[in-house]
C-alpha cells in the first residue's frame, strides 16, 4: 500500500515549532491523507509482518517514521520493519527483506532539522517582505541564495565594460605543407594588442621578419572516461544534450525507476537505480556486468585491467550520501535499442543517456596524438605556436561522445614538417575581439553552481528552480537563461542587506554539511537549530524594526511632472512601476523597462481605446483597459460608473443554460454562472475550450500541481486527466 508521499507536515497557518527546554515540532496530518492513514492502519491490524519501504533518503525515512507512529497504535511494534533498496528488482528487494532494520532516527533528525530551518526562514521572513515590498512574496533558506546567484550574475553583466583585443594568426609553408599558427610571444612576453593601430603596426613588422621551425614536439594525451551520473550531472547533461528541463528530467527518471512495462504489458520493469543521489559509487555486481558487456560487445581492447572507481568526496564540500549508488541502468543488457520499442521517445532518450554514461565509465580512456610546433623569427623576437590533436583510439568515446575540448579542435599539423629548418610566412591575419560578460545561468549551469557550492541537495534542485520562477523572481530569456525580474532584484537586495547570514553562500553550504553530520550521528539536531535560531533572531529583529514604509528603490531620473523629486521603483498589484518620491504631493507614475546595461527607460502607455459600444448602465462609451488579470472592457465614465463588461465562455452553463462569466475574488479569478445565486455552478481554474474526450463536456480545466500543469474534466465522476503538453 502506498502513502502517496508525505502524510504529515508542519501546520499551514502557524509556525509549528516551539523552543523550550526541548524543541517541539507540531506535526499535522496533511489534507486528504486521513483516509490513507486509516486504510493502512486497518490492514496493519491483521498483517503478520509490516514492511516500511519509502525512498532510501531522509524524506523517505521521515515518511516511514510518520506512518509507523500510526501503525504502532494498532499493531505490535515488533512486526514493523524498515527495508530499503536502491533499485526495484527481485534481488534487491529480497536482499532488503533479508537485511530488515528499524527507522534510522539520525536520518529523521536531519530531515526535521532541514524542515524547521526552512520553516523559520519562510514563516518569519515572508511577512516582512509583504509589508516592505508587496503582498504574497516568499523567502526561502535555499531558494533565496539561488536567487542571489542569479541577481549577482545579472549585476556583473550590467556593469561589464567590453575591452578590445586582437589576435594574430600566421599561415606558414614548408616545402608543400601549409599550416596556421598563433602569435604567442613578442620578446618572450605575451603581446598586448588592444587597438587596430597596434595590430597594424605589428603586422607590418611580422611580414618583414624571416622564420624557422624551432621545435616539433610529439606526445600522447589521455582523455579519461566520465563518471557515472548523479542527480546534478544527469540534470545538466539532460538539459544540454536533450533540452529537458530539470523538472522534466526528474519526472521521467521517476518513471524509469518505478518501472515501465516492456514485452509483458502487465509487468512493469524497473530500468534505473534511484535517481536522487550525490554518490558516484557503483556496486560490484553492476561493474562486473558492465565489464562483461564491454568485452562481449567491443572486445578486450576497450576493457581496462581494473574496474574504474569514482568518488565525489575529493571535490565535494559535503559528504555524499554513499548508501546510494550512482544513477545507472539496472540491467546493462537491456540496451537502449531494445527498450526504446516499448517506452516513449523522451523516456528512451533519457534511458539511453544514462545507459551510455554507465557503460562508458567502465571503458578505457581515449588516446590522442598531440603535436606542437613552435616557430620563431630568426632574430628570436617573435614566436608562433601551432597545436594539433588527432584521435588515435576512441576508447569510451565509442559509446559516449563528449564535446571536443579547445585543444581537440585545433587544426591538423602536417606530418612532413621538419624542425630547425626555415618556413615561409605566407599570410598574416589579424582578428579583432571584445571581451564578453559572464553568461546568464541556464537551468544546467545554475544546478552546477549550486552543486559546486554545496547548496541544496539532489532532491531539492528541481524545486528551487521552479520556486524562483513561480514567485516571479526570475523569467527566462529567448535562450532559456534566468533573468531576474525587478521584484527578484529588490527582494534579493533587501534580504542580502538585512539577513547576511541567511543569504551567505558559505553559511548555507556549512548548514548542509551540518545536516549531513546529523544524519551520520555526528551532530545534535537541537544544537544546530538553537545555534541557528540565536543568530537568526538577532538579524530578524533588526529587519523587523526598520522603517515600516513600503520599500522604494531610488533611481537618478528626475520626475518629469514636478521636476523636483526623483522617480523610485515601487510594486503594485500589476507589477513594478515608477512613481515620484514626493507622492502624494506629486502623483506621477509610469511603466518602465531596462536596457541590457541596466539603464531605466520610461514606457509611455497608450490611452485606453474607446469603443463604439455603449455602457448599458449610463450610456457612455466603453473602453479597453489592461488590469491585474489581463485585458478587460469597462465604462469610460469610471469612477462614477463602475460597469465592467463580463467575459463569457463560448458554452452555456451545463446546469441551467445561463452564461458562464469570469469573476474575481481574493484568491484570483474563477468562472461562474451568471444566474448566481439561483445557480451556483462554478469552475475553479483556467478554462481550456477543448471537449473532454471521455464524457464530451465542452471544456477542460487547467490546474497547477507540484509536478506541473494538468488538464482535468470538471465532472468528478468522469475523472479524465492528462498532462499539459
Amino acid at each position: 500500500m502506498s502513502t502517496m508521499g508525505h502524510i504529515k507536515d508542519l501546520p499551514k497557518k502557524s509556525l509549528g515549532v516551539s523552543l523550550d527546554k526541548t524543541i517541539h515540532i507540531d506535526y499535522q496530518v496533511l489534507e486528504g491523507k486521513e483516509k490513507v492513514i486509516a486504510d493502512i492502519s486497518k490492514e496493519a491490524q491483521s498483517a503478520d509482518e509490516i514492511y516500511l519501504a519509502p525512498d532510501p533518503d531522509r524524506e523517505g525515512e521521515v515518511i516511514a517514521w510518520h506512518i509507523q507512529q500510526d501503525i504502532a497504535k494498532v499493531a505490535d511494534k515488533d512486526k514493523i520493519h524498515r527495508i530499503s533498496f536502491n533499485e526495484i528488482t527481485k534481488s534487491a528487494i529480497e536482499n532488503a527483506m533479508e537485511n530488515q532494520g528499524k527507522i534510522d532516527m539520525k536520518k529523521v533528525a536531519a530531515q526535521q532539522a532541514r524542515r524547521v530551518l526552512d520553516r523559520w526562514v519562510g514563516y518569519e521572513v515572508s511577512p516582512i517582505l509583504w509589508r516592505k515590498i508587496a503582498p504574497g512574496l516568499s523567502a526561502g533558506r535555499v531558494q533565496s541564495v539561488a536567487l542571489r546567484l542569479v541577481c549577482e550574475r545579472e549585476l556583473e553583466i550590467r556593469n561589464f565594460k567590453p575591452e578590445e583585443y586582437w589576435t594574430i594568426e600566421g599561415t606558414f609553408a614548408q616545402n608543400e605543407a601549409t599550416f596556421n599558427a598563433q602569435l604567442s610571444q613578442v620578446n618572450k612576453k605575451k603581446p598586448v594588442i588592444d587597438s587596430k593601430e597596434k595590430s597594424a603596426a605589428l603586422v607590418k613588422k611580422l611580414n618583414a621578419a624571416t622564420y624557422q621551425i624551432a621545435s616539433i614536439e610529439d606526445k600522447q594525451r589521455v582523455r579519461n572516461p566520465v563518471a557515472p551520473f548523479m542527480t546534478s550531472t544527469l540534470q545538466q547533461a539532460a538539459y544540454n544534450r536533450l533540452g529537458f528541463s530539470v523538472k522534466k528530467t526528474m519526472q521521467i527518471a521517476q518513471h524509469l525507476y518505478e518501472g515501465i512495462p516492456l514485452e509483458d504489458a502487465k509487468t512493469p520493469v524497473a530500468l534505473i537505480t534511484y535517481m536522487r543521489t550525490d554518490s558516484l559509487r557503483l556496486s560490484d555486481t553492476a561493474t562486473k556486468a558492465a565489464r562483461g558487456f564491454i568485452t562481449k560487445q567491443f572486445g578486450n581492447d576497450y576493457l581496462p585491467s581494473k574496474t574504474n572507481v569514482y568518488s565525489k568526496a575529493s571535490k565535494s564540500k559535503t559528504a555524499p550520501q554513499d548508501a546510494h549508488e550512482a544513477i545507472r541502468p539496472i540491467d546493462v543488457n537491456l540496451t537502449p535499442d531494445y527498450v526504446s520499442r516499448f517506452i516513449s521517445a523522451d523516456e528512451a532518450q533519457l534511458y539511453e543517456l544514462i545507459w551510455k554514461r554507465f557503460v562508458a565509465c567502465q571503458m578505457k580512456p581515449a588516446l590522442y596524438a598531440q603535436r606542437q610546433v613552435t616557430i620563431t623569427s630568426t632574430d628570436n623576437v617573435y614566436t608562433f605556436k601551432a597545436t594539433g590533436s588527432t584521435l588515435i583510439f576512441d576508447g569510451f568515446l565509442k559509446v559516449y561522445e563528449e564535446e571536443e575540448t579547445e585543444e581537440e579542435q585545433k587544426s591538423h599539423i602536417p606530418k612532413e614538417l621538419e624542425a630547425k629548418k626555415p618556413t615561409d610566412l605566407q599570410k598574416v591575419t589579424p582578428k579583432q575581439h571584445f571581451t564578453q560578460p559572464p553568461p546568464r545561468y541556464t537551468e544546467a549551469s545554475l544546478v552546477k553552481e549550486l552543486d559546486k557550492e554545496g547548496i541544496g541537495r539532489p532532491s531539492t534542485y528541481s524545486t528551487i528552480l521552479h520556486t524562483i520562477g513561480e514567485r516571479e523572481y526570475t523569467t527566462l530569456d529567448a535562450k532559456k537563461r534566468f533573468v531576474p525580474t525587478e521584484l527578484g532584484m529588490t527582494v534579493s537586495k533587501m534580504l542580502t542587506d538585512n539577513l547576511p547570514n541567511i543569504m551567505d553562500i558559505k553559511f548555507t553550504a556549512r548548514l548542509e554539511e551540518d545536516l549531513d553530520k546529523i544524519s551520520h550521528g555526528e551532530f545534535e539536531r537541537d544544537l544546530l537549530l538553537r545555534e541557528f535560531h540565536k543568530q537568526f533572531e538577532k538579524e530578524l529583529e533588526a529587519f523587523k524594526g526598520e522603517d515600516s514604509k513600503r520599500n522604494a528603490e531610488p533611481t537618478d531620473i528626475t520626475c518629469p511632472s514636478c521636476k523636483k523629486g526623483k522617480l523610485v521603483i515601487r510594486f503594485g498589484k500589476s507589477g513594478p512601476f515608477l512613481g515620484c518620491q514626493n507622492y502624494p504631493d506629486c502623483t506621477f507614475t509610469s511603466n518602465f523597462k531596462r536596457t541590457e546595461d541596466g539603464t531605466i527607460e520610461l514606457v509611455h502607455t497608450e490611452a485606453p481605446k474607446l469603443l463604439e459600444e455603449r455602457c448599458p448602465q449610463c450610456g457612455k462609451q466603453l473602453r479597453e483597459l489592461v488590469g491585474k488579470y489581463g485585458p478587460f472592457i469597462a465604462c469610460s465614465g469610471y469612477p462614477e460608473c463602475k460597469y465592467i463588461k463580463p467575459i463569457k465562455a463560448s458554452f452555456p452553463c451545463p446546469n441551467c443554460g445561463g452564461d458562464i462569466v469570469r469573476r474575481h475574488w481574493r484568491g484570483g479569478t474563477f468562472w461562474g454562472c451568471s444566474n448566481y445565486p439561483q445557480c451556483k455552478f462554478a469552475i475553479f481554474g483556467d478554462i481550456v475550450e477543448t471537449p473532454c474526450p471521455q464524457c464530451k463536456l465542452p471544456f477542460l480545466v487547467k490546474k497547477k500541481t507540484k509536478e506541473g500543469e494538468i488538464l482535468i474534466c470538471n465532472d468528478k465522476e468522469c475523472g479524465y486527466q492528462t498532462e499539459v503538453q
